[in-house]
């Protein structure tokens, strides 16, 4: 993914183009609609941040800060366990079964494997460089991992030996991918942010079978699923939009405009979310069969550009931190440092 102050600068630059771009109606306005900023969690603490995984069952939150992971319990944000010994990670990935945890690390083209009760770091495994969106699909019992860098996704074993074992074959995947996401029944869908695609996957033969275009939406990043209804949800930065694709053949199926710097789409209970790095989270419903609406621009903080979802509580949970005015030269904001923060947004209506 691309480095905070990145997307910081391209957020400052394009916000007053987005602002414009919003719908101005009652029901799109940025006070009302079905969500809420009910709670900042002050956790502090070095680094920058990445994805964020959220573990209902175990109520608890993971949020990597480059060179170590945090653990947050879900209800207070208080500090449950700190994760050493990464270079410079990205996400966190958790099997069922096993008992453990897989965080990738692109600096050191690896995945750190670590056990989901103690803590404890297990060992790692060779991944590729630029290792960065990785998930558990549950079809194939797999952790895949992507590598922008590389341009390839990377099956692993939950089960692998975390100090001898190996990764299975790099799966090419023709492009520079950013997020995936799984269907649950042997596909999995990756975005291609170079070639401004969405790229399927079948994870029982570990071959893409098809790619989709995301335009009107382009450098698509973000990336969630509404399995019930197959539906994609894709965060795109250019031009800024939430791409609502069909996941069974890529027919677009709405497209709604956002915030500069969009990091990450969720979705839960009805509605679709993308977080961006100028301080919106825009909120997507589909409305009746097959037609959606925009119906919430809600103000969150800069920086606020990546976000998980509880599905119990129906919560999501918007890492950021304050930002010292740029100087003389400087182009871009520097983070303050122990001002990192959660943000967390409630749903209203339900």
């Amino acid at each position: 993914m691309k480095s905070l102050t990145t997307v910081l600068a391209l957020g400052l630059l394009l916000a007053p183009l987005a602002a414009r771009a919003q719908p101005t109606s009652a029901t799109t306005g940025q006070a009302s609609g079905p969500c809420q900023l009910t709670e900042t969690w002050k956790v502090g603490g070095e680094g920058g941040w990445d994805y964020v995984t959220v573990d209902t069952i175990g109520e608890r939150i993971f949020l990597p800060r480059v060179t170590h992971t945090m653990v947050l319990d879900i209800t207070s944000g208080r500090l449950v366990a700190d994760i050493p010994g990464q270079v410079h990670n990205h996400g966190v990935a958790l099997t069922p079964d096993a008992d453990r945890g897989f965080i990738s690390d692109g600096a050191d083209g690896s995945v750190v494997i670590f056990e989901t009760q103690s803590y404890a770091v297990l060992g790692r495994i060779k991944a590729e460089p630029d290792a960065d969106g990785i998930i558990y699909d549950p079809a194939s019992n797999k952790i895949l991992v992507v590598s922008g860098d590389g341009g390839v996704l990377i099956p692993i074993a939950p089960n692998v030996d975390p100090v001898h074992g190996q990764a299975d074959p790099a799966v090419p995947l023709g492009g520079k991918p950013e997020f995936l996401v799984a269907d649950g029944k042997g596909w999995v869908y990756v975005n291609l942010v170079d070639k401004d695609e969405v790229a399927v996957v079948d994870t029982k033969t570990m071959k893409v079978v098809d790619r989709w275009p995301t335009a009107p939406g382009g450098a698509p990043v973000g990336l969630a699923m509404d399995r019930a209804h197959r539906r994609l949800f894709i965060g795109c930065r250019r031009p800024q939009k939430l791409i609502v694709m069909n996941a069974d053949d890529g027919t677009i199926l709405a497209d709604f405009p956002i915030g500069a710097g969009v990091d990450a789409t969720a979705f839960d209970a009805g509605c679709a979310y993308a977080s961006c790095g100028d301080g919106t989270l825009a909120v997507v419903r589909e409305t009746d069969p097959g037609k959606f609406a925009l119906v919430q621009n809600l103000p969150t903080a800069r920086g606020a550009r990546t976000m998980g979802a509880d599905a119990q509580t129906r919560r999501l949970f918007l890492p950021t931190a304050d930002f010292a005015p740029a100087t003389g030269q400087q182009r871009r904001p520097a983070t303050i440092p122990g001002t990192f923060k959660v943000l967390v947004v409630n749903r209203t209506d339900i």
